[in-house]
Protein backbone atom coordinates (compact mmCIF):
# COMPACT_ATOMS: atom_id res chain seq x y z
CA UNK A 1 0.00 0.00 0.00
CA UNK A 2 1.33 3.44 -0.94
CA UNK A 3 0.46 6.46 1.19
CA UNK A 4 0.90 9.71 -0.78
CA UNK A 5 2.20 11.82 2.10
CA UNK A 6 2.38 12.38 5.82
CA UNK A 7 0.26 15.31 7.02
CA UNK A 8 1.36 17.87 9.59
CA UNK A 9 -0.85 19.72 12.04
CA UNK A 10 -1.77 22.30 9.39
CA UNK A 11 -2.64 19.67 6.81
CA UNK A 12 0.57 20.09 4.77
CA UNK A 13 2.31 17.04 3.37
CA UNK A 14 5.70 16.69 5.06
CA UNK A 15 7.33 13.91 3.05
CA UNK A 16 6.35 10.84 0.98
CA UNK A 17 5.81 7.73 3.08
CA UNK A 18 5.54 4.12 1.99
CA UNK A 19 3.64 1.73 4.27
CA UNK A 20 4.61 -1.83 3.56
CA UNK A 21 1.93 -4.49 3.41
CA UNK A 22 4.67 -7.11 3.84
CA UNK A 23 7.51 -6.02 6.16
CA UNK A 24 10.99 -6.31 4.68
CA UNK A 25 13.34 -8.74 6.39
CA UNK A 26 15.82 -7.08 8.72
CA UNK A 27 19.13 -6.13 7.14
CA UNK A 28 20.76 -5.93 10.55
CA UNK A 29 19.81 -6.38 14.18
CA UNK A 30 21.12 -4.79 17.36
CA UNK A 31 21.66 -6.51 20.67
CA UNK A 32 22.06 -4.57 23.93
CA UNK A 33 23.09 -5.11 27.52
CA UNK A 34 23.99 -2.97 30.54
CA UNK A 35 25.59 -3.48 33.94
CA UNK A 36 24.14 -0.40 35.68
CA UNK A 37 21.06 0.33 37.75
CA UNK A 38 18.42 2.97 37.04
CA UNK A 39 20.38 5.49 39.12
CA UNK A 40 24.06 5.72 38.24
CA UNK A 41 26.73 8.31 37.57
CA UNK A 42 27.42 6.72 34.20
CA UNK A 43 25.29 4.81 31.68
CA UNK A 44 27.04 1.75 30.27
CA UNK A 45 25.32 0.51 27.13
CA UNK A 46 27.07 -2.34 25.32
CA UNK A 47 25.94 -2.99 21.74
CA UNK A 48 26.38 -5.66 19.08
CA UNK A 49 25.61 -5.37 15.36
CA UNK A 50 24.52 -8.45 13.36
CA UNK A 51 24.58 -8.54 9.56
CA UNK A 52 21.40 -10.38 8.57
CA UNK A 53 21.95 -10.17 4.80
CA UNK A 54 23.84 -12.33 2.33
CA UNK A 55 26.15 -9.45 1.43
CA UNK A 56 29.11 -7.93 3.22
CA UNK A 57 28.16 -4.90 5.34
CA UNK A 58 30.70 -2.07 5.71
CA UNK A 59 30.36 -0.74 9.25
CA UNK A 60 31.02 2.76 7.90
CA UNK A 61 27.52 2.49 6.36
CA UNK A 62 25.99 1.98 9.82
CA UNK A 63 25.07 4.43 12.57
CA UNK A 64 23.42 3.67 15.92
CA UNK A 65 21.27 5.79 18.23
CA UNK A 66 20.89 5.31 21.98
CA UNK A 67 18.02 7.47 23.32
CA UNK A 68 17.86 9.10 26.74
CA UNK A 69 16.34 11.98 28.71
CA UNK A 70 18.76 14.66 29.87
CA UNK A 71 18.83 15.33 33.62
CA UNK A 72 19.36 19.02 34.37
CA UNK A 73 20.97 21.61 32.15
CA UNK A 74 24.48 20.13 32.02
CA UNK A 75 26.16 18.71 28.93
CA UNK A 76 26.87 15.04 28.21
CA UNK A 77 29.91 13.17 26.95
CA UNK A 78 30.70 9.62 25.92
CA UNK A 79 33.66 7.32 25.57
CA UNK A 80 34.34 3.91 24.12
CA UNK A 81 35.79 1.56 26.73
CA UNK A 82 36.63 -1.32 24.43
CA UNK A 83 35.52 -2.87 21.15
CA UNK A 84 36.80 -5.71 19.00
CA UNK A 85 36.65 -3.37 16.01
CA UNK A 86 38.78 -0.84 17.95
CA UNK A 87 37.72 2.30 19.81
CA UNK A 88 39.98 4.26 17.45
CA UNK A 89 37.45 3.46 14.70
CA UNK A 90 34.40 4.75 16.60
CA UNK A 91 33.01 8.30 16.78
CA UNK A 92 30.18 9.53 18.93
CA UNK A 93 28.04 12.65 19.19
CA UNK A 94 25.34 13.62 21.70
CA UNK A 95 22.41 15.24 19.87
CA UNK A 96 19.40 17.17 21.22
CA UNK A 97 16.21 15.99 19.52
CA UNK A 98 13.89 18.43 17.77
CA UNK A 99 10.82 16.40 18.76
CA UNK A 100 11.27 15.24 22.33
CA UNK A 101 9.14 12.58 24.00
CA UNK A 102 8.67 11.61 27.65
CA UNK A 103 11.53 9.12 27.42
CA UNK A 104 13.86 10.75 24.91
CA UNK A 105 15.03 14.29 24.30
CA UNK A 106 18.63 13.39 23.35
CA UNK A 107 20.45 10.53 21.68
CA UNK A 108 24.01 9.31 21.50
CA UNK A 109 24.84 8.62 17.87
CA UNK A 110 27.65 6.15 17.19
CA UNK A 111 29.35 6.04 13.78
CA UNK A 112 32.28 4.10 12.34
CA UNK A 113 35.29 4.80 10.16
CA UNK A 114 36.27 2.71 7.14
CA UNK A 115 38.91 1.03 9.28
CA UNK A 116 36.17 -0.47 11.46
CA UNK A 117 35.95 -3.07 8.72
CA UNK A 118 33.18 -5.09 7.12
CA UNK A 119 30.79 -7.62 8.60
CA UNK A 120 30.48 -10.77 6.53
CA UNK A 121 26.99 -12.27 6.08
CA UNK A 122 25.63 -13.48 9.45
CA UNK A 123 28.66 -11.98 11.23
CA UNK A 124 28.59 -10.12 14.55
CA UNK A 125 30.59 -7.02 15.47
CA UNK A 126 31.02 -8.37 19.02
CA UNK A 127 30.56 -6.10 22.00
CA UNK A 128 31.02 -2.35 21.70
CA UNK A 129 31.28 -1.15 25.30
CA UNK A 130 30.32 2.50 25.72
CA UNK A 131 29.91 4.99 28.54
CA UNK A 132 27.57 8.00 28.57
CA UNK A 133 27.76 10.51 31.41
CA UNK A 134 27.13 14.08 32.52
CA UNK A 135 30.22 16.25 32.27
CA UNK A 136 29.49 17.51 35.80
CA UNK A 137 29.56 13.82 36.85
CA UNK A 138 26.26 14.06 38.73
CA UNK A 139 23.91 11.09 39.02
CA UNK A 140 21.82 10.10 36.02
CA UNK A 141 18.21 8.94 36.25
CA UNK A 142 17.95 6.18 33.66
CA UNK A 143 14.44 4.94 34.45
CA UNK A 144 12.99 7.46 31.97
CA UNK A 145 15.63 6.80 29.30
CA UNK A 146 14.06 5.09 26.30
CA UNK A 147 16.99 2.84 25.41
CA UNK A 148 17.88 1.83 28.98
CA UNK A 149 16.73 -1.55 30.27
CA UNK A 150 18.27 -2.60 33.58
CA UNK A 151 16.98 -6.15 33.17
CA UNK A 152 19.07 -6.74 30.06
CA UNK A 153 22.30 -7.79 31.78
CA UNK A 154 23.18 -10.17 28.94
CA UNK A 155 22.99 -9.41 25.23
CA UNK A 156 19.43 -9.41 23.85
CA UNK A 157 17.77 -7.80 20.88
CA UNK A 158 16.58 -4.25 21.61
CA UNK A 159 14.40 -2.26 19.23
CA UNK A 160 14.73 0.81 21.44
CA UNK A 161 18.26 1.25 20.09
CA UNK A 162 17.90 2.18 16.44
CA UNK A 163 20.29 1.44 13.60
CA UNK A 164 20.62 3.12 10.21
CA UNK A 165 22.20 1.97 6.98
CA UNK A 166 23.47 4.87 4.87
CA UNK A 167 21.09 7.12 6.78
CA UNK A 168 17.93 5.01 6.40
CA UNK A 169 16.29 3.34 9.40
CA UNK A 170 17.17 -0.35 9.25
CA UNK A 171 16.44 -1.57 12.79
CA UNK A 172 14.39 -0.60 15.80
CA UNK A 173 11.66 1.87 16.63
CA UNK A 174 12.27 5.59 16.87
CA UNK A 175 10.71 7.48 19.83
CA UNK A 176 7.83 8.72 17.66
CA UNK A 177 6.90 5.13 16.72
CA UNK A 178 8.56 5.05 13.30
CA UNK A 179 9.94 1.68 12.23
CA UNK A 180 11.62 0.59 9.00
CA UNK A 181 8.50 -1.35 7.97
CA UNK A 182 5.93 1.34 8.74
CA UNK A 183 7.51 4.45 7.31
CA UNK A 184 10.40 5.16 4.95
CA UNK A 185 11.36 8.75 4.41
CA UNK A 186 12.13 9.32 0.74
CA UNK A 187 14.82 12.05 0.65
CA UNK A 188 17.78 9.82 1.45
CA UNK A 189 20.36 12.60 1.16
CA UNK A 190 18.76 14.58 3.98
CA UNK A 191 19.14 11.73 6.47
CA UNK A 192 22.52 10.32 5.45
CA UNK A 193 25.10 10.98 8.20
CA UNK A 194 28.34 12.78 7.55
CA UNK A 195 31.13 10.33 6.77
CA UNK A 196 33.58 9.85 9.65
CA UNK A 197 37.15 10.37 8.45
CA UNK A 198 39.57 7.53 9.07
CA UNK A 199 41.94 8.24 11.94
CA UNK A 200 45.29 9.20 10.34
CA UNK A 201 48.12 6.71 10.66
CA UNK A 202 50.82 7.42 13.22
CA UNK A 203 48.70 9.78 15.31
CA UNK A 204 47.36 9.82 18.88
CA UNK A 205 44.55 12.16 19.91
CA UNK A 206 42.71 12.36 23.21
CA UNK A 207 40.40 15.11 24.48
CA UNK A 208 40.05 13.47 27.89
CA UNK A 209 36.40 12.38 27.94
CA UNK A 210 36.63 10.23 31.06
CA UNK A 211 34.58 9.63 34.18
CA UNK A 212 37.48 9.73 36.66
CA UNK A 213 40.84 8.35 37.68
CA UNK A 214 39.42 4.80 37.82
CA UNK A 215 37.60 4.94 34.48
CA UNK A 216 38.40 1.65 32.68
CA UNK A 217 38.51 3.53 29.37
CA UNK A 218 41.43 5.61 30.68
CA UNK A 219 43.56 2.49 31.05
CA UNK A 220 42.28 0.84 27.88
CA UNK A 221 43.36 3.98 26.02
CA UNK A 222 46.91 3.70 27.26
CA UNK A 223 47.04 6.06 30.26
CA UNK A 224 48.39 5.39 33.75
CA UNK A 225 47.49 7.38 36.86
CA UNK A 226 50.56 7.47 39.06
CA UNK A 227 50.37 6.12 42.60
CA UNK A 228 53.92 4.79 42.86
CA UNK A 229 56.54 6.05 45.28
CA UNK A 230 59.53 8.25 44.52
CA UNK A 231 60.11 11.74 43.17
CA UNK A 232 60.25 14.30 41.82
CA UNK A 233 59.06 16.80 44.40
CA UNK A 234 57.85 15.59 47.78
CA UNK A 235 58.68 11.88 47.61
CA UNK A 236 56.03 9.18 47.96
CA UNK A 237 53.06 11.58 47.68
CA UNK A 238 51.74 10.58 44.24
CA UNK A 239 48.04 9.66 44.38
CA UNK A 240 45.06 9.26 42.01
CA UNK A 241 43.09 11.61 44.27
CA UNK A 242 44.22 14.65 42.30
CA UNK A 243 43.31 13.31 38.84
CA UNK A 244 39.84 14.27 37.62
CA UNK A 245 38.00 15.25 34.43
CA UNK A 246 35.73 18.22 35.17
CA UNK A 247 33.57 20.17 32.77
CA UNK A 248 35.29 23.21 31.30
CA UNK A 249 33.46 25.88 29.33
CA UNK A 250 36.51 26.69 27.18
CA UNK A 251 37.30 23.06 26.28
CA UNK A 252 37.11 21.59 22.78
CA UNK A 253 34.54 18.96 21.91
CA UNK A 254 32.24 17.82 24.71
CA UNK A 255 33.69 20.27 27.22
CA UNK A 256 35.86 18.21 29.56
CA UNK A 257 39.48 18.54 30.60
CA UNK A 258 42.11 16.61 32.51
CA UNK A 259 42.70 18.30 35.87
CA UNK A 260 45.80 17.61 37.96
CA UNK A 261 45.45 18.91 41.52
CA UNK A 262 48.44 19.29 43.82
CA UNK A 263 47.48 19.93 47.44
CA UNK A 264 49.29 20.30 50.74
CA UNK A 265 49.00 21.54 54.31
CA UNK A 266 52.69 22.30 54.35
CA UNK A 267 53.75 18.90 55.66
CA UNK A 268 54.98 15.84 53.80
CA UNK A 269 52.20 13.73 55.32
CA UNK A 270 49.58 16.22 54.15
CA UNK A 271 50.86 16.55 50.58
CA UNK A 272 49.35 15.04 47.44
CA UNK A 273 50.84 15.27 43.94
CA UNK A 274 49.17 14.27 40.64
CA UNK A 275 50.42 12.70 37.43
CA UNK A 276 49.00 11.10 34.28
CA UNK A 277 51.30 9.43 31.78
CA UNK A 278 51.18 7.06 28.83
CA UNK A 279 51.81 3.38 29.55
CA UNK A 280 53.77 3.11 26.29
CA UNK A 281 57.17 4.59 25.46
CA UNK A 282 56.62 4.34 21.70
CA UNK A 283 56.91 8.09 21.02
CA UNK A 284 60.05 9.65 19.55
CA UNK A 285 60.13 11.86 16.43
CA UNK A 286 57.30 14.07 15.23
CA UNK A 287 55.00 16.58 16.93
CA UNK A 288 53.89 16.62 20.57
CA UNK A 289 51.16 19.14 21.36
CA UNK A 290 48.81 19.86 24.24
CA UNK A 291 46.48 22.69 25.19
CA UNK A 292 47.41 23.43 28.80
CA UNK A 293 46.09 25.80 31.45
CA UNK A 294 48.88 26.99 33.75
CA UNK A 295 48.01 28.52 37.12
CA UNK A 296 49.73 31.44 38.85
CA UNK A 297 47.50 31.31 41.92
CA UNK A 298 46.22 28.45 44.08
CA UNK A 299 42.57 27.46 43.74
CA UNK A 300 42.35 27.68 47.52
CA UNK A 301 44.75 28.88 50.18
CA UNK A 302 47.75 31.18 50.31
CA UNK A 303 49.91 31.70 47.22
CA UNK A 304 53.69 31.38 47.11
CA UNK A 305 54.31 27.64 46.64
CA UNK A 306 57.12 26.43 44.42
CA UNK A 307 54.85 24.26 42.27
CA UNK A 308 55.93 22.71 38.99
CA UNK A 309 53.34 22.25 36.22
CA UNK A 310 54.83 20.00 33.55
CA UNK A 311 54.25 18.52 30.09
CA UNK A 312 57.17 16.26 29.24
CA UNK A 313 58.45 13.07 27.63
CA UNK A 314 60.90 10.55 29.07
CA UNK A 315 62.35 7.17 28.10
CA UNK A 316 65.41 5.01 27.66
CA UNK A 317 68.16 4.19 30.15
CA UNK A 318 71.89 4.80 30.36
CA UNK A 319 73.25 5.60 26.91
CA UNK A 320 69.74 5.89 25.45
CA UNK A 321 68.26 8.12 28.18
CA UNK A 322 65.96 10.75 26.66
CA UNK A 323 63.85 13.52 28.24
CA UNK A 324 62.15 16.63 26.83
CA UNK A 325 60.62 19.01 29.39
CA UNK A 326 58.20 21.91 29.62
CA UNK A 327 58.20 23.02 33.27
CA UNK A 328 56.16 26.03 34.38
CA UNK A 329 56.92 27.43 37.84
CA UNK A 330 54.71 30.43 38.71
CA UNK A 331 56.71 31.19 41.86
CA UNK A 332 60.07 29.91 40.69
CA UNK A 333 62.13 27.21 42.34
CA UNK A 334 65.65 26.00 43.08
CA UNK A 335 66.73 29.54 43.93
CA UNK A 336 65.45 31.06 40.67
CA UNK A 337 62.56 33.52 40.57
CA UNK A 338 59.30 33.03 38.71
CA UNK A 339 57.04 33.08 36.92
CA UNK A 340 59.05 31.13 34.39
CA UNK A 341 58.84 28.31 31.85
CA UNK A 342 61.92 26.10 31.51
CA UNK A 343 62.22 24.16 28.24
CA UNK A 344 64.86 21.47 28.74
CA UNK A 345 66.48 18.70 26.69
CA UNK A 346 68.35 16.14 28.78
CA UNK A 347 71.28 13.94 27.81
CA UNK A 348 72.16 12.47 31.23
CA UNK A 349 70.17 13.18 34.39
CA UNK A 350 72.80 11.62 36.68
CA UNK A 351 75.47 14.15 35.65
CA UNK A 352 72.92 16.93 35.06
CA UNK A 353 73.96 17.09 31.39
CA UNK A 354 71.26 19.16 29.72
CA UNK A 355 70.59 22.30 27.70
CA UNK A 356 67.70 24.62 28.40
CA UNK A 357 66.03 27.96 27.84
CA UNK A 358 63.94 30.01 30.27
CA UNK A 359 60.93 32.14 29.33
CA UNK A 360 60.58 34.67 32.14
CA UNK A 361 56.94 35.77 32.19
CA UNK A 362 53.54 34.80 33.52
CA UNK A 363 51.75 32.14 31.50
CA UNK A 364 48.58 32.02 33.58
CA UNK A 365 45.75 30.77 31.32
CA UNK A 366 45.39 28.51 28.30
CA UNK A 367 48.31 27.89 25.92
CA UNK A 368 49.18 25.51 23.10
CA UNK A 369 52.46 23.90 24.16
CA UNK A 370 54.42 21.99 21.51
CA UNK A 371 57.63 20.04 21.02
CA UNK A 372 58.76 19.00 17.54
CA UNK A 373 61.50 16.46 16.86
CA UNK A 374 62.82 16.16 13.32
CA UNK A 375 66.25 15.08 12.04
CA UNK A 376 67.63 15.12 15.60
CA UNK A 377 66.57 18.73 16.14
CA UNK A 378 64.26 19.36 19.10
CA UNK A 379 62.27 22.61 19.05
CA UNK A 380 60.01 23.96 21.78
CA UNK A 381 57.03 26.13 20.85
CA UNK A 382 54.49 28.21 22.78
CA UNK A 383 51.34 29.46 21.03
CA UNK A 384 53.06 29.08 17.67
CA UNK A 385 56.24 30.95 18.64
CA UNK A 386 59.62 29.23 18.76
CA UNK A 387 61.24 29.27 22.20
CA UNK A 388 64.34 27.11 21.90
CA UNK A 389 66.06 24.38 19.87
CA UNK A 390 68.59 21.68 20.73
CA UNK A 391 70.40 19.25 18.46
CA UNK A 392 73.35 16.89 18.22
CA UNK A 393 73.54 14.71 21.30
CA UNK A 394 70.65 16.69 22.81
CA UNK A 395 67.96 14.79 20.94
CA UNK A 396 65.95 11.65 21.82
CA UNK A 397 67.88 8.39 21.55
CA UNK A 398 64.94 6.14 22.48
CA UNK A 399 61.18 5.95 22.48
CA UNK A 400 59.55 7.94 25.26
CA UNK A 401 56.31 8.14 27.24
CA UNK A 402 54.13 11.28 27.34
CA UNK A 403 53.39 12.76 30.76
CA UNK A 404 51.62 15.54 32.64
CA UNK A 405 52.74 16.19 36.24
CA UNK A 406 51.85 18.68 38.97
CA UNK A 407 54.14 18.69 42.00
CA UNK A 408 55.78 20.69 44.79
CA UNK A 409 59.51 21.41 44.64
CA UNK A 410 59.49 22.06 48.39
CA UNK A 411 57.14 23.08 51.20
CA UNK A 412 58.03 26.64 52.27
CA UNK A 413 55.17 27.25 54.74
CA UNK A 414 52.28 25.63 56.64
CA UNK A 415 48.58 25.91 55.81
CA UNK A 416 46.09 24.24 53.46
CA UNK A 417 46.22 25.10 49.77
CA UNK A 418 45.41 23.46 46.43
CA UNK A 419 46.75 24.14 42.95
CA UNK A 420 45.11 23.08 39.67
CA UNK A 421 46.69 22.46 36.28
CA UNK A 422 44.41 21.54 33.35
CA UNK A 423 44.88 19.89 29.96
CA UNK A 424 42.24 20.19 27.22
CA UNK A 425 43.68 17.70 24.71
CA UNK A 426 46.79 15.77 23.71
CA UNK A 427 47.92 15.36 20.09
CA UNK A 428 50.93 13.43 18.81
CA UNK A 429 51.95 12.91 15.17
CA UNK A 430 54.96 10.70 14.49
CA UNK A 431 55.09 11.56 10.79
CA UNK A 432 56.19 15.18 10.72
CA UNK A 433 56.91 18.42 12.55
CA UNK A 434 53.74 20.52 12.31
CA UNK A 435 52.86 24.16 12.89
CA UNK A 436 50.42 25.17 15.61
CA UNK A 437 47.86 26.13 12.96
CA UNK A 438 48.08 22.65 11.44
CA UNK A 439 47.63 21.06 14.87
CA UNK A 440 44.67 23.29 15.77
CA UNK A 441 42.98 22.51 12.43
CA UNK A 442 43.47 18.78 12.95
CA UNK A 443 42.13 18.88 16.51
CA UNK A 444 39.03 20.83 15.49
CA UNK A 445 38.39 18.35 12.70
CA UNK A 446 38.55 15.44 15.14
CA UNK A 447 36.24 16.99 17.73
CA UNK A 448 33.75 18.20 15.11
CA UNK A 449 33.43 14.59 13.94
CA UNK A 450 32.99 13.15 17.44
CA UNK A 451 36.44 11.53 17.38
CA UNK A 452 37.40 12.07 21.01
CA UNK A 453 40.10 9.39 21.14
CA UNK A 454 42.21 7.31 18.78
CA UNK A 455 45.70 5.81 18.69
CA UNK A 456 47.19 4.61 15.41
CA UNK A 457 50.86 4.67 16.47
CA UNK A 458 52.46 1.24 16.29
CA UNK A 459 54.52 -0.09 19.18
Amino acid sequence: MLVIGAVGAGGTALYPVWRAANPDPAELTIRYRTQTSAKATVAKPALEIFNETKKALPLSDVSLRYYFTADGAGSYAFNCVQAEIGCSNIAGTVVAMDDATDTADHYLEIRFTDDAGTLKPSANSRGIDLQLFRTDHKEMKQSNDRSFDGEMTSFKQSKKVTAYKRGLLAWGEEPDGTTKDSEKKAPKASTAPTEVPTAPAGVVFDNFNYVGAKDPALFKHGWLVRSSKGGPGIEDTWTPDGVSFPAEEDAEGDGQVLQLRASTDGTEAGTKQASLGSSSDKFREGTYAARVLFSDKPTTGEKGDHVNQTFYTIGGKGKTYSELDNEYMPNGGWGRLGPKLDTVTWYDHETNDRVYNTTNKSLAGWHTVMITVEDDVVTYWLDGKKLFSSNGKYAPRAGMSINFNHWFIDLPFKGDRTWDMKVDWLYYNENKALSENAVDTAVKGFTDNGMNYFDTVQE
